[in-house]
């Protein structure tokens, strides 16, 4: 599979919420950077879905959104045999969003390093 084949996985997991999808897309050493929760490495991604999930069913106070997440201004650069793709995301129906920034390789998905959108307290 081609790196971008393996970003279009990843990305498709995420809008899904399909931890098995994601999964496929993943490198052995993949880490996921989240501030809220570490990092992540690739056998914990179920269990860090779910608690999203979690989340976002508590903010909505309702189902969880069809799609479960939205991906927009979707930029992407190769360098090296390493493509790199910049994102913007959104849970629908709720104040949840951030950006993601993304390695892969033909191994499949390296790394995700995401932030949250969120003003600071007063």
């Amino acid at each position: 599979m081609s790196a971008s084949d393996h970003l279009t996985t990843y990305a498709e997991g995420w809008t899904k919420g399909d931890a098995a999808m994601i999964l496929r897309s993943l490198s052995d050493d993949y880490t996921l950077d989240d501030p809220n929760t570490g990092k992540i490495a690739k056998r914990a991604i179920g269990d860090y879905l779910e608690k999203l999930k979690q989340a976002v069913h508590s903010a909505r106070g309702s189902s969880l959104p069809q799609p479960l997440m939205e991906l927009s201004e979707i930029l992407t650069r190769e360098d090296q045999g390493i493509l790199t793709a910049w994102c913007w995301w959104a849970v629908p129906g709720t104040d949840i969003r951030g950006s993601g920034l993304i390695k892969v390789g033909t191994e499949g998905v390296r790394s995700e390093v995401i932030s949250y959108y969120t003003k600071l307290p007063e």
